[in-house]
């Protein structure tokens, strides 16, 4: 077995995807390494990703009050009724899914920006082919073994997982809250970050607590393995050195509610404040494989989708709360993607089926609250086959937040996304 692969599936609670060392700076000084190092991007901004796994119907989500009536007529059994949207100051033409009143104030506060109808040339309909292609950032007619986030680091942090953590970089590169490591994470040999497996196990290692052990020999083995890398792992010993400085969180975070992604932010959130010089976060959240029963027949503003929206508002908006409280809210960017969007016309079951584009979110402090690109044109006789026509390739989102957020040269764009993308107005200038 492979130690890539050994790590992998043997280290539930951190799992690290390489050999560490307490390496000095001084070991290697006039290395070309150090000279990459040392001009690595500093300027202490983090980027959140969250996966919204699936495929999200988009005009459930940001509705196109312009064409209500093609859009009511589309999908009578799980359209919003026009009184319940939400509406957006400055856009009477879109609104909001009921169920998402939170991030409707964050539009309104100037801090959530709309990229509508995000896809790329010829989609795949595949739940794994799609997800695929939005974390390598691949062609749809290619295969990349390297992710998205992962050439970004590479160029930031070369020559990874060799010499670090070190003094310039004591801290890992990218964390996912799951329990492995994003595809959109790999890097040319090795991942490019570290797994915490569960909100669970984060606070196990906090605490020191130790997980139950199995009667199993081999499961023995596996819980020692992890116990003695949660006591000796330098990344471990930085995470919790990090997270025990925060001691108050907002009180938005509401645990009873057993909002998953809501607990994975708020481990962000705590991680970040606490010094974690991180770059990138990885979270994510199921269930928008909505194919059936997507709305109650009785009131369509409530049902499956509209728990999962409402779960992912509340989780961003007590994440940006905490970000205040913290007082590190304009370090912090997120996103949202799912792999697909829905189609628009809705299936006899109450659901929809797999379809193309669907909007994006991305959020913060420092991002131009807006709607960018049109409401999607909705025909008046619209057929199962009709789809959502892009308007955004998604690497074009990704270029913006490499060049505009994190620092990266234009002309570096192309080794990460293959090649140049134009950049949209979604970061505040200075």
């Amino acid at each position: 077995m492979k130690r890539r692969t050994f790590f992998k599936y043997t280290l539930p609670s951190v799992v690290m995807p390489a050999l560490l060392g307490g390496f000095k700076i001084n070991a290697f000084a006039g290395n070309p390494l150090l000279q990459n190092l040392l001009h690595a991007d500093t300027n202490g901004r983090v980027l959140v990703v969250i996966q919204l796994a699936g495929g999200n119907d988009g005009l459930n989500t940001v509705i196109p009050i312009e064409f209500y009536g093609a859009y009511k007529n589309a999908r009578p059994n799980i359209a919003i009724a026009q009184e319940k949207i939400l509406p957006l100051n400055g856009c009477n033409a879109t609104g909001l899914n009921p169920a998402m009143a939170p991030l409707q104030q964050l539009f309104n506060q100037d801090r959530l920006a709309i990229v509508q109808a995000v896809s790329y040339p010829q989609p795949s309909f595949s739940h794994f082919r799609a997800t695929d292609i939005w974390l390598t950032g691949e062609e749809s007619n290619q295969v990349l073994n390297t992710g998205w986030m992962g050439r970004y680091l590479n160029r930031q942090y070369p020559d990874f997982p060799d010499h670090y953590p070190n003094s310039i970089m004591p801290h890992p590169l990218a964390i996912q809250i799951g329990s492995v490591v994003s595809t959109g994470l790999q890097g040319p040999a090795f991942p490019m970050g570290m797994a915490i497996s569960n909100p669970d196990s984060f606070y196990n290692m906090l605490n020191e607590k130790q997980g139950q052990l199995s009667a199993s020999p081999a499961q023995d083995q596996l819980d020692y393995i992890r116990q003695v890398a949660e006591k000796t792992d330098a990344y471990g010993d930085v995470i919790k050195a990090a997270a025990k400085k925060i001691t108050r969180q907002s009180t938005k975070y509401d645990d009873n509610k057993k909002n998953p992604l809501s607990d994975q932010l708020k481990i962000v959130s705590r991680l970040i404040a606490g010094g974690l010089q991180t770059k990138i976060y990885m979270v994510s959240m199921g269930g928008f494989d909505n194919h059936a029963k997507q709305t109650d027949a009785a009131d369509t503003s409530k049902g499956t989708h509209a728990n999962q929206l409402q779960r992912l508002s509340e989780a961003i908006a007590a994440f940006m709360d905490d970000l205040a409280l913290q007082q590190v809210a304009d370090r912090v960017v997120g996103m949202t993607f799912s792999e697909f969007g829905r189609r628009i016309k809705s299936n006899a079951s109450g659901g929809t089926d797999h379809g193309i584009a669907a909007p994006v979110f991305v959020f913060g402090q420092p991002v131009r609250s807006g709607i960018i690109g049109s409401n999607p044109v909705i025909p008046e006789n619209a057929t199962v086959n009709d789809n959502i026509t892009m308007q955004h390739d998604f690497r074009a989102v990704y270029a913006t937040l490499l060049e505009d957020w994190l620092g990266v040269k234009p002309s570096n764009i192309p080794d990460i996304l293959q090649k140049n993308f134009a950049t949209l107005p979604l970061i505040k200038k200075g």
